[in-house]
Order: C-alpha cells, then structure tokens, then sequence
C-alpha cells in the first residue's frame, strides 16, 4: 500500500510539474494577482465603462501599491489618449481626457510596478503618444494561413466566428493595450475580395467587439478589384460613379456591423494586386475614392507606396517616382503608408527618401516585427534599435526634421498621424514562435507611443516584466538584444550588400540564385551586382540616381563614395575589390573580417544564453538554447556562402587570419530548403 501511495504521489507531482511548464503565453503580463483587491475606484464624475471597468479590474488584481487608486476622465486631462499620474499621500491619481487614456495609464502604473520604477509622493508623470494610430498589421488570410509569418497559423479562427470566440482575442487585445496599440488591420495586404462578403463582415464583427473595450479600432485590407469580383461590377474604375455608390454601400454596410471600424488599408498596382492604374487612373484618384467613402463616417484609407515594377532600372527609386506627383493631391483622410526603408524591409537600408520629400501628404512609417528577412523565428534579432535608426534619421526636409517628427505632423482637419508595423503573432502558445521575438512585438508598441524612447530602456523593460529582475541576467542579455540587429546584418548583408537571400521563403544565403524565367528584381545579382570589378548597386548621380531624391546634404552625403556611411556603401556604390575603406584595409578584407565577426558573436549569444540557465525557467531556456545554436550555425552558412560566392568575383584570397570555410560552394549551391513557413522543428534539415 505504501508503494502504491508513493507511485500515486509522484504521478500527482509529474502532472503538477507538467501543469505549471513554461509555455511562454503571458507575455510581458506576468503579474502577481493580489491575494485580496486593492482599493480602486472612478473619480467624481467618471460614469463606468467598458474601458473604464477593464482597467479597475486590472488594478484591483494587480496593484501592490499603497492607499487607494482613482481613475478620473476630466475634459482638461491629457488628450489623445494621453495620461497623467500623480502619487499623493493617500495613493495614485489616473487622469486622462477619455477612458482609453486612463486604460493606457493603469497599464503604465503596473509596468512601473514590474520594473521596479517608483512614483515619489508630489510626483506626477504625463504621457501622450507620439501617434494618433499605432497599428499592428496582420497579413493573415482567410483560409488560417499567415503571409511571412513564423509562429504558427492565423489567431483568427474565421471557420468558428462569429459563433466561437476563441479566449485568445481577448488575450491579444489586453496584451496589445498594455503597450498603448490601438488599431489592428485584420487581414493580408494581399486581399481576397470575400473579405468584404457579408459572411465575413459578421465574423469581422464579433472580433472588433471584443477588441473595442481595450481602445482597438479594427481596420481592413480590401482588394481593390472587389466592386468586380465581388458585386459583379464590369470593372472597378474609380472615376465610375456605378463603381463610387458600391463602395458607398460596402461602407455603410461595415459601418452598421462595427460603428467604430477604423478604415482601408490597400495594396494596390503591386505584385500583381489590381488598383487604379489598370484603368489609366493614379494613386490618388484610387485613395480619394475610397476616403470620400468612409469619410462621412470618420474612416481613414492606409495607401500603400509598396510599388515596383520589373522594367524600372532601380526598384529603390520607383516609389518616390510614382507617389512624388502627387504630393499634395490626396485627401486628408489619406495616409500614404511607406515601408522603413526603399526597398523592402531589409536587415538594413537608408530610410526612405519618401519620408523627406512628401510635405504636403500625411506619411507614415511601416515596420517588419515578423522577421521575414531576419531568420524568422529562429534568429534572435531585437528591431528597437533598427526602427530607432529610421524614426531618428534627420530627413532635412524644411530645414530639419526627423523621420518621427515629420510622420507625426498633422496636415488637414481629418489628418491622423500613424505607425504600422507587420506582426509576427500566430497561434503558437507564445504568440510569436521565440520568447525573445515577443521583445519586438513589445517594442513597436513602446515606440509607437514614444518613439523618443531608447532602445535600452524598452530592452530592459521587456527582460524584467518578461523572465527576471536579477540584474545578472538583465544586464548581459539586455547586451545581447541590443547588439542582435548589428550581429545579424553582418554574418548575412554587411556593408550595404541587400536582397541576397534564399529564393521565395527567404531563409539563408543565396547569392547565387537565377530562377530561369523569373523578374530580374527578384533575384539577388539584381542588387549585389558583383562582377570582377567590385560589388554594389550604383545610386550615385553616375548611376541610378537614387541619391538625388534625397534632401541636401544627404544626397552628396551618399553619392560621394569617399563620404558615404559605410553600412550603405554597397547599396549607393559599386565599389573596387580594391578600394581602400577607412580602416585602411580593401573592400574585400572588410566583407571577409566583417562576415566572420558577425558569425563568431551569433557563437558568443549561444555561449552567453548557455550561462543564463539559473535564471529562467526550463522550458524556455532549453527552447532558446536550440535557436541560439541554430542561429551560430547560420551565420557560418551564410559567412561561408557569401564569401566563397564573392571570392569568385574579387579573385582573392581570404585573409590568412581568418578560419578557412567549413562549407563547400558546390554544396551549398545544390541545397535546397523547400518550406515555407520555417519552424524549430525543421532545424535539422538545414546545413
């Protein structure tokens, strides 16, 4: 009896050890639910809310503070969702122009608790974020797939809505709130004309019910063909008036379903997405179109500049060739939504000219959380510091302004500011694939609301609401995050090299890629142009001209390669195997030291997680550990592949001080890695 009692006992305490395994679901939310309610109450004059009622039980579960919490909407409060905190002798104040605010603040409050962050008495603490909209989009489909996505399938189970509602909304609405983003575009860029069925509009519904209590507008992306594939229209010419009363009618008819949806984002005339120029007709005359639709209802049109075509000489150049006309000419319910960089979410480019150069149009930022070029969900890759390089380049656009305060500017009476950023959220019990890609999901929110912040800060914040306080393990992994970006951009595309991965998934180098039959553009000899002579695209005014659109003194900046910064100088300039770079060594003795440094620190991450074990759980410290190894690995193979590609052209020896490749070229060529949706389990499979 004795035995069979212990065997019973340690089966009980194998499924309590299973019970409380880490899985990594909680976020940045971690906690601790008081053991009874703190005193919170609503202010003199605060009626409740559904906003209002989501923050007091929030705080009341996890506010340790002393005395009481008032939370208090008052017309002179912060506006724009912004929020005041103020500590006084009896507790803390909330005070905001609206209840979102005051959500916001509440939020605030318990991540000042988490960290470790103190509100002295007669203290008081005011925020109002950088942008009106701080918008996650989901290149979700219908079907349950995700569009470069790495953690599993779509959030949004579209088969069971508007029946079943998955726990899970309400999980990534609260998550979303507490780091101050309120606007969330439901589905792909690449849009199925369905989406705007009356079926899906029901689904759409019940999801914008859930997210609207925590302050989340929900937005679409519309195909804009759908007046012809879906209301069987002959066409969807935007000067057609049969073609203005259907979307009129569509938008009402959102409007009727979910009172508070936000807009259009749209893809059009790109990659094959139909749009306004299939019927002679611009841009504008497309965006207009629709925001006069939404407009009486206080919607906005998101208006993608993602464009390029295979005939254009430079793909860099073609969106401030195509959107720079028409400056001016959109609506002021239009964003024109602009990607970081000129080309396509690379590990690292010059920020887009468009961002400088469109003074009369509301402008703003998009963002890849998802890491689609940056190892997916193996790599390792904190984006604060990449996003921050943007947000803080100087454009000198009217003598002076940041990306940040130029996008942040309002230019007409129903002008929004906004900042959108491509999730990297799926199904996957911790949401992104990667405890540590949870980080960029974190950041952008924390940057959206303050783009002055520091990606340090943001870092620290992250590591200690996340796994632990203990400054042993947030001092060297804070280290390790906020080198990531610049380790990763030199064991794959140092020095301005771009676009020279693996053929459709993206995953690895191959610099070598020809798709008979495929555009030009989309293979990397497009971009790397290297031949005997040297490497790099030239942009300078001898070349492509990119550089003249931007402000002087950028466009001398960049276009003299004695001046150009040398992280972009392969993308601005073919330059000589030979040429003499400011360390006094050649172009090729930099790329090989350059290459091996990036991959000998993706070694050092491995070694340093492996010391961090004491202080995170088993589960995640086990699961890191094999993405850390995997991601050394990698940066081997992409050292080793670009190098030996490269040495074929430049007709140089490898620096003799510098370990001999561990890959063969022939053999790196004949591997293939057929996926498209790349996940640890598949690690093996690689070289």
């Amino acid at each position: 009896m004795d035995a069979m009692r212990c065997l019973f006992m340690l089966w009980a305490l194998c499924c309590l050890s299973l019970l409380r395994a880490e899985d990594g679901s909680r976020l940045w939310l971690r906690m601790e639910r008081n053991a009874g309610e703190a005193d919170v109450r609503l202010g003199h004059g605060t009626g409740r809310t559904p906003t209002l009622d989501i923050a007091v039980r929030e705080l009341a579960d996890y506010w340790r503070g002393d005395g009481r919490v008032v939370l208090q909407v008052l017309p002179e409060g912060p506006d724009r969702d912004g929020f005041t905190l103020s500590r006084r002798s009896d507790g803390v104040s909330v005070v905001s122009a609206s209840p979102q605010g005051v959500l916001y603040g509440a939020y605030a409050l318990l991540r000042m608790q988490q960290t470790g962050t103190d509100l002295h008495e007669g203290q008081s603490v005011t925020e109002i974020p950088s942008y009106d909209l701080r918008m996650l989009d989901h290149w979700d489909n219908p079907d349950g797939t995700v569009e470069r996505g790495y953690a599993g399938r779509s959030i949004w189970r579209w088969d069971e809505l508007p029946e079943q509602i998955s726990p899970r909304y309400e999980a990534y609405a609260r998550a979303n709130a507490s780091i101050g983003i309120n606007a969330v575009v439901l589905n792909n860029v690449n849009a199925k004309p369905a989406m705007l069925s009356p079926d899906m509009l029901r689904k759409v519904s019940a999801i914008a019910d859930v997210l609207r209590p925590y302050g989340i507008r929900t937005f679409l992306s519309v195909n804009f063909g759908s007046p012809k594939a879906l209301g069987g229209l002959p066409g969807a010419d935007p000067m057609e008036p049969e073609v203005q009363e259907w979307w009129a009618a569509k938008v009402a008819e959102i409007y009727r379903l979910v009172p508070d949806f936000g807009g259009f984002l749209v893809k059009a005339n790109s990659e094959g997405q139909p749009g306004p120029q299939d019927y002679g007709r611009t841009h504008a005359d497309g965006a207009n179109m629709l925001a006069d639709a939404l407009a009486p209802h206080g919607g906005v049109v998101l208006w993608r500049a993602f464009v390029y075509a295979a005939s254009s000489p430079d793909r860099a150049c073609q969106a401030y060739e195509e959107f720079m006309p028409l400056d001016g000419k959109f609506r002021d319910n239009v964003i024109v939504q602009v990607k970081n960089g000129p080309i396509d979410f690379q590990p690292r480019e010059p920020f887009s000219p468009l961002f400088g150069a469109m003074k009369s149009t509301q402008v703003m930022p998009e963002f890849q959380i998802t890491q689609e070029y940056l190892g997916q969900s193996i790599h390792t890759v904190f984006l604060a510091p990449q996003w921050k390089a943007c947000l803080d380049a100087e454009t000198y656009q009217d003598g002076g302004l940041t990306v940040a305060e130029a996008t942040q500017r309002r230019l007409g009476r129903r002008s929004v500011s906004a900042m959108a950023g491509v999730s990297n959220i799926g199904d996957a019990e911790d949401w992104t694939g990667n405890s540590l890609a949870q980080a960029n999901w974190y950041a952008f929110g924390r940057l959206c609301w303050d783009t002055g912040l520091e990606a340090s800060r943001i870092a620290d914040e992250f590591l200690k609401q996340t796994f632990t306080a203990d400054e042993r393990f947030v001092l060297p992994v804070r280290q390790l995050m906020l080198r990531s970006w610049d380790v990763a951009v030199s064991y794959m595309m140092p020095l301005g090299l771009h676009h020279i991965f693996a053929f459709g998934h993206h995953y690895g180098p191959e610099p070598w890629c020809d798709v008979p039959g495929s555009r030009p553009d989309w293979m990397p000899a497009y971009y790397h142009r290297a031949d005997t002579a040297g490497l790099g695209f030239d942009r300078s005014a001898r070349g492509s001209k990119a550089v003249m659109q931007y402000h002087e003194p950028l466009s001398t900046l960049y276009g003299d390669i004695r001046t150009c910064p040398e992280e972009y100088l392969l993308w601005f300039h073919h330059v000589p195997w030979g040429y003499v770079m400011r360390n006094g060594l050649t172009l090729w003795d930099n790329l090989c030291y350059t290459y091996t440094r990036g991959a000998e620190e993706a070694r050092g991450f491995a070694d340093l997680w492996r010391g961090m074990r004491p202080y995170v759980d088993a589960e995640r410290h086990a699961d890191m550990l094999r993405r850390f190894e995997r991601q050394a690995k990698d940066a081997w193979w992409w050292r080793d592949a670009c190098l030996l590609y490269f040495r074929q052209y430049a007709r140089r020896d490898i620096p003799a001080d510098l370990p001999s490749p561990e890959h063969r070229l022939d053999d790196l060529k004949r591997f293939r890695l057929d996926i498209d949706n790349y996940t640890a389990a598949d690690m093996d499979k690689l070289p």
